[in-house]
């Protein structure tokens, strides 16, 4: 193989990295925001996931900026009783682990 391939490929694989990188820091952004629009850690009693939807058992429910985590991208929230079922995707798995890890 010529040696400019290697350039661009190594090139390439700097940008790729690069890029996750910046969704890495962008994805923990905004799950501290997350975090404070669910009322904090403080709010927070449990926290489970089922496929797509990120499922949170809270203290005060009334609290919660669901404004907010639409704007964050949710898809739907859906609240019953002290629960809330938020459609996050394929985002849910790492919230509940970065929960649990803060808790």
């Amino acid at each position: 193989m010529k040696p400019e391939y290697y350039v661009v490929i190594l090139i390439l694989i700097i940008i790729l990295f690069t890029l996750l990188k910046i969704n890495k820091s962008d994805f923990s952004l905004n799950m501290n925001k997350l975090l404070e629009y669910l009322g904090g850690k403080d709010n927070i009693i449990d926290t489970s996931y089922n496929m797509s939807r990120f499922i949170v058992t809270l203290k005060d429910i009334s609290i919660v900026n669901k404004e907010g985590i639409q704007k964050l991208g949710a898809k739907g929230i859906v609240e019953i009783d002290n629960k809330l079922k938020i459609v996050l995707g394929r985002d849910s798995k790492e919230l509940k682990k970065f929960i649990d890890d803060i808790k």
